[in-house]
């Protein structure tokens, strides 16, 4: 049984900081097609469309029939450990820096035996597993295999550590403590065992509601944070950035109306101002340290966190400028995920429906509460995965848009 993760001890300033040195990395072009289902916690693998085949290592054409009609589809997660080996050397400066280490050959219930690693509370071969597919430091899709039925301190195995952003015992910045979110997650970050939560309030004179509460979590402390300040983002990093574990920008301006139904610039100004270019300033002061620190050990940085929207996917006219404001963050995060991957440190881009607040007092239901979105956000960070799309308008937006992108833009315009 994995024993307990104990809390790191302080980081001795006179040892040097180990430097990031990513898993192997090189992948054809078809095993690229893991990422997908990887992302977003899911194991996919090839279906030939022809025959129905299941395969694995992914391949250009069907290995039974030859067909190159297939599709990435979920796959049953249980299977069997038929085989294992403990690598105790290895020639990769990322395995010989954690060795030993184990992996293996796990036969899937629907007859596919794929590659895996082995969490350390699975029994020796033969045994009952599950299968799931992760993202490790490289930003790769791999496959993991876990005990048949969880078991205590399952997360804190090496090797979910390696593949995941748990919170435990892990120091946290979220950007904004005043809106219903922020304090959501602050109060759920504190309840998953985070070490210290920073919290930031750009307007420290304003007494909000539920401040008070989160003041009182042990773990908090406020910040005078207004990420619209280049000076403030700066004086911030400059205290605190050495030893931020995990970044959650959840800062955002929304307001309602498009083009023509608004006039002049300011509120779309402001949107931009916050959605994106906050984002900008605090990518420039937060993201070096944390690159640096990718590989620290226990104390090592791990995950940053965007708030985006699901608008950011297709324009909801409705509240066109927010939407706009949300797709050039979008894209400006996946430039910052490019950027973090080598060190591993995890962009985890987050993509709700509306949420339940005063900006979305119009729409129907359903919206997502503030607390499910704080949960789904924490629950990406245990499972390491890299895209969330929490809420059922989200989840049906997404599956619009993978679909026929030209007829959700339609459909939005006319809700």
């Amino acid at each position: 049984m994995t024993p307990p993760l104990q809390k790191p001890k302080r980081k001795n300033p006179i040892l040097r900081t180990r430097l990031p040195v990513p898993p192997p990395q090189a992948r054809s072009r078809y095993a690229l097609g893991l990422l997908r289902g990887a992302a977003q916690g899911r194991l996919e693998l090839q279906e030939c469309r022809d025959c129905g085949q299941v395969q694995y290592p992914p391949r250009e054409m069907c290995r039974r029939c030859l067909s190159d009609r297939l599709d990435w589809k979920p796959q049953p997660e249980d299977g069997e450990l038929i085989s294992e080996t403990l690598l105790r050397h290895s020639l990769e400066l990322f395995f010989r820096e954690r060795v030993p280490w184990r992996t293996g050959l796990v036969r899937l219930r629907g007859g596919v035996t794929v590659v895996a690693h082995i969490h350390a509370d699975v029994p020796p071969p033969p045994a009952r597993v599950r299968v799931r597919a992760h993202l490790d430091r490289a930003g790769q899709a791999v496959l993991v295999a876990i005990p048949e039925r969880d078991t205590p301190n399952m997360a804190d195995d090496k090797i979910m550590r390696e593949m995941t952003c748990d919170p435990k015992f892990r120091k946290v910045l979220v950007t904004d403590g005043k809106t219903a979110v922020g304090q959501a997650l602050v109060k759920a970050l504190a309840k998953a065992g985070a070490d210290i939560v920073w919290v930031g309030n750009a307007e420290p004179w304003k007494n909000f509601p539920g401040f008070d509460e989160i003041k009182s979590i042990p773990q908090v402390t406020l910040l005078n944070l207004d990420v619209t300040d280049q000076r403030s983002v700066r004086e911030i990093a400059g205290e605190i950035a050495g030893r931020v574990d995990i970044v959650v920008n959840n800062a955002e301006v929304h307001r309602t109306y498009g083009i023509s139904a608004r006039y002049g610039t300011d509120a779309a100004r402001a949107e931009m101002d916050v959605n994106y270019f906050g984002l900008l300033r605090l990518a420039q002061e937060f993201g070096p340290a944390l690159k640096a620190r990718g590989a620290d050990g226990v104390n090592s940085a791990v995950a940053w966190v965007n708030l985006l929207s699901i608008y950011a996917l297709a324009n909801f006219p409705p509240h066109g400028t927010f939407s706009a404001s949300k797709a050039a963050a979008h894209s400006l995060a996946q430039c910052l995920r490019a950027e973090m991957r080598p060190t591993g440190v995890r962009v985890i881009n987050v993509y709700p429906g509306p949420i339940d607040d005063e900006w979305n007092q119009l729409l129907l239901p359903p919206k997502i509460a503030p607390g499910a979105l704080a949960n789904a956000i924490v629950n990406a960070l245990r499972q390491g995965t890299e895209d969330v799309y929490p809420g059922d308008v989200a989840q049906d937006w997404l599956a619009r848009w993978r679909d026929n992108p030209k007829a959700l833009e339609v459909e939005a315009s006319n809700p």
